[in-house]
């Protein structure tokens, strides 16, 4: 009897380098299926980024697709991030075999919900609550154009999002977007399975840094906001040092940031030096509007750096919020730089994280347990 486990992966971008959140858990998913004996056939709808030799060392095979990104895909029912992923390739490239299917994000349910597939074991996995997501994007826009692209797509995500229905299984990434979508759909299979990630180790640096740092991709609405709150509303208020890091920011940060002494812009750094930024920081700070999903970098914060002070929203679902610092507004935020900037991070503060990020973050755990859900059918 052939016991070996073959698994199709449907990404929605190709998933290395894993240097933005989206692909992170995908990457490391499939690195750590890989070690484990996993044969993985990888698809990659391609989206801007390059053929990736790492990705075919790791996977038995790994297919690429064009995106459809004409405007007749604006024009359909189905949310554009849908309709511009679909491909008569891949169904045929999956319909080859009979092993199970894994879809990341709902970008990639086009093809789920082809009945040629019907009698496939499909597992949906979520990244976050995605017409929530755009709807946050619409209120964070500034340019027409884009908030209205924001405003239809969050509508059209919110009508297709039954559509997990069809799936098998829901792997979802927090506990709270577990409680959302079993509540409003009560047949489907919900479970919750955090996000993959880099870390094995708990690698935070004991004794004091001697700046705050925000990480994150620079040219989201969401981010941006963020920036500019944390500058004109935060340090600029202080002479503490803040280093602004990340992918693509306008040439509207760099003008802004550039007014103050006390703070710098790194842009487009590799992944080595934002694991530097990270580990050497007094303070990390992370804000978000949407209490949706696991925001990654709060999780490598955690992992890798010292004192991670956050909004209320960025730890709902994820049970982090005892190892961060919460503050909401400009005031709370500059009396805990002001109060902790010399406060040394001691050992003790290494271990109750090794305690309490490993009994729900532990990749080698979660491998376990997606192996018993992919295959457990099977």
């Amino acid at each position: 009897m052939n016991t070996e486990k073959k698994l199709h992966i449907v990404a929605f971008d190709i998933p290395f380098p894993a240097n933005y959140g989206g692909v992170i858990d995908v990457y490391y998913k499939i690195k750590y299926l890989s070690e484990v004996g996993v044969k993985i056939k990888l698809h990659c709808f391609e989206y801007g980024r390059d053929h990736s030799p790492e990705l075919e060392n790791l996977c038995e095979t790994v297919h690429y697709y064009p995106r459809n990104t004409n405007f007749s895909s604006h024009l359909s029912l189905s949310p554009y991030i849908v309709k511009s992923r679909t491909s008569e390739i891949l169904i045929q490239r999956l319909l080859k075999d009979d092993d199970p299917i894994l879809f990341e994000g709902m970008h990639t349910m086009g093809a789920g919900l082809d009945k040629r597939l019907k009698s496939r074991f499909k597992i949906y996995r979520e990244s976050n609550i995605e017409h929530h997501y755009y709807y946050h994007l619409f209120k964070a826009e500034k340019n027409v154009l884009k908030k209205c692209f924001y405003k239809v797509e969050s509508v059209k995500l919110e009508a297709f999002e039954k559509h997990i229905l069809k799936f098998d299984r829901t792997l979802v990434v927090s506990e709270a977007d577990k409680d959302y979508l079993a509540e409003k759909y009560t047949n489907a299979e919900v479970d919750y399975l955090p996000s993959f990630h880099p870390n094995n180790t708990v690698s935070s640096k004991v004794g004091v840094g001697k700046y705050a740092l925000y990480n994150g991709n620079l040219s989201v609405g969401e981010n941006i906001q963020a920036v500019e709150f944390l500058v004109t509303e935060v340090f600029s208020m202080l002479d503490y040092p803040l280093i602004v890091a990340g992918l693509n920011p306008s040439v509207d940060m760099e003008l802004l940031i550039s007014k103050y002494s006390n703070i710098s812009l790194e842009a487009n750094v590799s992944n080595e030096r934002m694991f530097e930024l990270v580990e050497n920081a007094q303070f990390n700070i992370l804000t978000t509007e949407q209490a949706t999903g696991l925001k990654l970098k709060l999780l490598n914060t955690l992992f890798q750096g010292r004192f991670c002070i956050v909004n209320d929203k960025m730890t709902v679902g994820t049970g982090l919020d005892k190892l961060c610092i919460v503050a909401n507004s400009s005031a709370e935020i500059i009396l805990q730089v002001t109060e902790l900037k010399d406060k040394e991070f001691k050992v003790s503060n290494v271990e109750d994280r090794k305690a309490q990020l490993f009994e729900r973050y532990s990749n080698s755990k979660n491998i376990q347990q997606l192996l018993d859900f992919c295959f457990s059918e099977v």
